[in-house]
C-alpha cells in the first residue's frame, strides 16, 4: 500500500471520512490510552457535568484526522512532524463525526505538507487545527 508522493500533491487537495463514535470506540481508547476519566466512561458522573451525558475523548476525534493523514492524504508512507488541535464542542457516543484535511501549504525544499484539519458533527466544528507531515518524495529524497 502505497501513498501519494509529495510531487503528485497540490494546495487545496481534501480528503475526508465520517466515523460514527460507538460505546466500544471509546471503551477500547480508554483503554489503550489509559485516559479513563469519568465524562467518557461514567454515565452517573457524566450526568452532573456541563455535558449532561458521556462524551468521547476529544483525542478520539483527533485521531481520526491521523487515520487520514496516514491512509488517504498523503497516505502510507507520511509522517507525522506536528499537529496543532482546539476543541470547540463535545462529541456524544453515537455521533457521526467527519474528518477532513486540506493542503494549505507545499514546503518543496523539506518535503513537507501543511493541512488544515477539521472534525465536524452535523456540520458544526468540533475540532479543528493544522498538521504537518513529511511526504515520501519520488526519488526518496
Amino acid at each position: 500500500m502505497a501513498g501519494q508522493f509529495f510531487e503528485d500533491l497540490r494546495i487545496g487537495q481534501s480528503a475526508s471520512f465520517v466515523r460514527t463514535v460507538t460505546e466500544a470506540d471509546v471503551m477500547a481508547f480508554a483503554a489503550v490510552s489509559g485516559d479513563d476519566n469519568p465524562v467518557h466512561l461514567d454515565e452517573a458522573f457524566a450526568a452532573g457535568t456541563p455535558f449532561k451525558t458521556r462524551i468521547a475523548h476529544g483525542m478520539l476525534s483527533a485521531s481520526f484526522i491521523s487515520a487520514l493523514l496516514g491512509v488517504h492524504l498523503p497516505g502510507p508512507g507520511a509522517i507525522y512532524l506536528s499537529q496543532t488541535l482546539q476543541f470547540r464542542r463535545p462529541v456524544r457516543l453515537g455521533a457521526s463525526v467527519e474528518a477532513r484535511v486540506e493542503i494549505t501549504a507545499l514546503d518543496e525544499a523539506k518535503g513537507r505538507v501543511t493541512l488544515a484539519c477539521a472534525c465536524s458533527v452535523d456540520g458544526k466544528r468540533v475540532l479543528d487545527g493544522e498538521a504537518v507531515v513529511l511526504a515520501p518524495k519520488r526519488n526518496g529524497g
